[in-house]
């Protein structure tokens, strides 16, 4: 992989780098991707041809938080940044677009003509052109279906099939539903848990003839891939936009899957909590573990302590957990090596840190940033009494004091919806003075709550330091005679 391209290492690393306002090409690709790999040799020279622009490549499955970013649920998948935010994207294994993308974003090789032939004859040459084009053609045609290809011996066949149909619902992923080792794969085992179906697993890490054989068995060529009744629904992308339309749920109920509570059976008496008991582990161990847990509401097993995390994981652990205003005990599994590695035994969860709320395992940094996004973690912090939900006299107070001087009004400073509000606005910027505000035709409740609150039944209300002032007609009394502007700085 030649040319000037950089691999990201973060996403505050390409951040920064999209805020320059400099164009940015950006190719998410994975290793056991064969049309990533040839992308890439197209993606390199059009990195030299085009020396203005930045050429960046991203691991889909090494950086979910990028990747979920600018919706990414296939490779290869090419995004084209200018001016700081996104100009266009590009899914799949096509050339001819992708020079012609790369070139309208970076402009041309030689001002004034045509750059797509160009650039594209300089991009690749005859074989790897060929050969993504044969790639781009085989990955458009016949997708869904299990069309057999040839290579494949009858007893893998047969394997495969066998496999395919140990369950109704059968999901090949990486890693397993209790452990998914991509972002990809996590998104479709919850999916099939919001849709409340038993399914079977197989992670295809512990096997590659599995996993090389299966993408040509089923004219497939990523991962994951959901099964229902040995038909092929598709990847993660199609299964995100079934469960979404509701359609998912009907091709369930229609090939007779029946739904529960819960997701996967377990033996009586094996789980507890989302942890398996029958470790294994010494009663003594076992009881210390147990002990430790249920410390306290909300217990973090990290590495290093929240002021002096010991990893990029744990930290990030922490500020979720701070930014939440989350009261949490921590334990550093550092200091301990019977308690780091008898732990990751008793809960069934291989890697640090651990989050448990009321001795429930809930999972590590990139599950729990999931669920803050998702706002599932504050929604799970009510449900368990952690957090005391805000009520709207507690968020109207907090709106209020969120500038010194607070204006709630119709519409925007930039585009006022009321000629009271416009007037409030001109007045305070004529005297320049600096102020929040809060459109409360955005949000019926904060509309009524606060004419009850303040005892004031129009808008805008002006704030200063918490303290209801008025409205336009004493706000423009204290301009007309001089003290608008001494009295919000008072």
């Amino acid at each position: 992989m030649g040319g000037s391209v950089k691999d990201v290492q973060s996403k505050k690393e390409l951040d920064d780098l999209v805020k320059t306002g400099a164009p940015v090409v950006l190719h998410f690709w994975a290793s056991w991707c064969e049309a990533s790999k040839h992308m890439d040799q197209v993606f390199s020279r059009l990195s030299t041809d085009f020396p203005h622009a930045s050429f960046l490549r991203v691991e889909a499955e090494e950086q979910p938080e990028i990747s979920e970013a600018y919706s990414v649920s296939a490779v290869p998948f090419f995004v084209f940044c200018k001016d700081g935010k996104t100009f266009d994207k590009l899914e799949g294994a096509d050339p001819s677009s992708l020079a012609n993308k790369v070139a309208k974003v970076a402009g041309s090789i030689n001002p004034g003509k045509d750059s797509s032939p160009a650039s594209l004859g300089m991009a690749g040459g005859a074989t790897v052109l060929e050969t993504v084009q044969q790639l781009a053609k085989e990955n458009d045609s016949s997708k869904g279906k299990n069309q057999v290809q040839p290579g494949l011996s009858d007893s893998l066949k047969k394997r495969l099939q066998q496999l395919i149909d140990s369950n109704p619902v059968m999901l090949f992923m990486k890693g397993s539903p209790e452990e998914p080792k991509c972002g990809f794969s996590r998104k479709v085992v919850d999916i099939l848990k919001e849709e409340k179906v038993k399914f079977g697993s197989f992670d295809i890490l512990t096997d590659n003839e599995v996993r090389e054989a299966l993408k040509k068995f089923s004219n497939w060529p990523t991962y994951p891939q959901l099964y229902c009744k040995g038909e092929l629904l598709g990847g993660c992308d199609i299964a995100i936009a079934m469960h979404e339309s509701g359609e998912l749920h009907e091709v369930f109920k229609d090939h007779g899957i029946k739904t529960s509570d819960e997701t996967k059976v377990a033996e009586p008496g094996n789980v507890k909590g989302g942890i398996t008991v029958s470790t294994g582990l010494s009663t003594l161990l076992t009881s210390q573990l147990q002990s430790l847990i249920s410390s306290n509401p909300v217990m973090l097993f990290m590495k290093g302590k929240p002021d002096e995390p010991k990893c990029g994981f744990s930290r990030k652990a922490v500020e979720i957990l701070r930014q939440e205003n989350v009261p949490f005990e921590s334990f550093d599994i550092l200091s301990d090596e019977e308690v780091r590695q008898g732990l990751k035994v008793y809960s069934n969860w291989s890697s640090y840190p651990q989050l448990y709320i009321k001795s429930e395992l809930i999972g590590g940094s990139d599950i729990l940033l999931e669920m803050q996004k998702s706002g599932e973690l504050k929604k799970l912090l009510y449900e368990k009494a952690i957090i005391k939900e805000e009520t709207l006299q507690d968020r109207l107070k907090k709106l209020i004091t969120s500038s010194p001087v607070m204006l709630f009004m119709k519409g925007t400073p930039d585009a006022p919806r009321c000629g009271f509000s416009s007037k409030v606005v001109n007045a305070l910027q004529e005297e320049g003075v600096t102020f929040g505000s809060f459109d409360i035709l955005t949000d019926e409740e904060v509309r009524q709550g606060l004419k009850v609150f303040s005892n004031w039944p129009t808008y805008p209300q002006l704030y200063y330091k918490g303290e209801l002032m008025g409205g336009c007609d004493i706000v423009m009394e204290l301009r007309n005679n001089g003290e608008l502007k001494s009295t919000l700085s008072e």
